[in-house]
């Protein structure tokens, strides 16, 4: 699973470096045609992890109840984010990460909940789960790419 996750320490460092630079007015802006903002979507990323890898393997998350409900898929933005927010979610784009590496060294992923996504594959294994993180962190880079070009 150490190989799958190199893939997700890329994507991380990628979203990391298309958001720097950004305002906090412009991380919180909605594009018209779109749904949600930067930030958003940097937060959904964090949070879909969680839930793919930790939670369908019985396992504690990192993020708070609250942070899933705001961010959690079919969720839309419905508030800005403060620069506290915006903070802990850049901390733990990559805290999650250096922290699902510890858990696969220290074998904690060993059950699994299989899930039918929303794309129809269904996730059988912890394995499964983390090569379709990578997946979705993809779909939501090409997201921030277009809000990018329009805040």
């Amino acid at each position: 699973m150490k190989d799958i996750l190199e893939i997700t320490k890329t994507s991380r460092n990628m979203v990391s470096k298309l958001i720097q630079g950004f305002t906090l007015d412009q991380l919180n802006k909605v594009p018209a045609g779109f749904n949600n903002n930067l930030i958003w979507n940097v937060a959904h990323i964090v949070v879909t992890q969680q839930l793919l890898v930790y939670k369908l393997a019985a396992l504690p998350v990192m993020v708070s109840e609250e942070m899933i409900e705001k961010y959690k898929k079919g969720t839309k933005t419905e508030h800005e984010a403060t620069q506290e927010e915006v903070d802990e979610i850049l901390s733990l784009l990559h805290k999650t990460v250096a922290q699902t590496e510890i858990d696969i060294d220290n074998n904690l992923f060993q059950n699994f909940n299989e899930y039918p996504t929303s794309t129809g594959f269904v996730l059988k294994t912890n394995r499964d789960s983390m090569s379709f993180n990578n997946f979705h962190e993809g779909i939501h880079i090409g997201v921030i790419l277009a809000i990018r070009k329009l805040v």
